[in-house]
C-alpha cells in the first residue's frame, strides 16, 4: 500500500515565488478548503493586508482589509503534530469564532508557538522563506497553484 504525498502549494509574487507543502494527511479539512480555493484562482490577484515584523504576513482577503473571506467557514483543525514553532509555518488565520476560517492566511516569520492549538495549521514553507519575509503589505499573489 502506497503514501499518498503531500501536495505543493505555490504562490508567485512580484519578489518571488513561496512553495510550501500542504499537510494533507494531518488536516485534510484545512488543506482541502485552501486547494479548492486555488484551484477556483479566488487568490489570483490577492494582496498580503497584514504584515508584523518579525511574527507574520497575512493575506486572502478579497476585501484586501482583513474583513472578508469566501463563501465557506471550516471548522477548526489542529493536531498536536502541526506547530508554529519557528518562520514558515502555514496557518489558517479566523475570527474570534474557532470555527469561523475562511480564505485568509498567514505564514510565519518566526516561532509563534503561543498560537499552538487554536489556530489551524496545514502547511510550512519549503522554498522562498526569503520571499517571505521580504513581503510588504500591498504586495500581491500574481496566482496561486497546486502541484503534485
Amino acid at each position: 500500500m502506497s503514501e499518498k504525498k503531500n501536495r505543493t502549494a505555490v504562490i508567485e509574487t512580484a519578489k518571488g515565488t513561496i512553495k510550501f507543502e500542504l499537510y494533507e494527511d494531518l488536516a485534510p479539512i484545512t488543506t482541502a478548503n485552501f486547494i479548492e480555493l486555488a484551484e477556483r484562482k479566488f487568490y489570483d490577484g490577492l494582496s498580503f493586508h497584514r504584515v508584523e515584523p518579525g511574527f507574520v504576513i497575512q493575506g486572502g482577503c478579497p476585501w484586501g482589509n482583513g474583513m472578508g473571506g469566501s463563501d465557506k467557514r471550516i471548522p477548526l483543525e489542529v493536531t498536536p503534530n502541526l506547530k508554529h514553532g519557528e518562520a514558515g509555518a502555514v496557518a489558517m488565520a479566523r475570527s474570534s469564532d474557532p470555527n469561523s476560517a475562511s480564505s485568509q492566511f498567514y505564514i510565519t516569520l518566526g516561532n509563534a508557538s503561543f498560537l499552538d492549538g487554536n489556530y489551524a495549521v496545514f502547511g510550512r514553507v519549503t522554498e522562498g522563506q526569503p520571499v517571505v519575509n521580504s513581503i510588504r503589505v500591498g504586495d500581491k499573489m500574481t496566482s496561486v497553484t497546486i502541484t503534485d
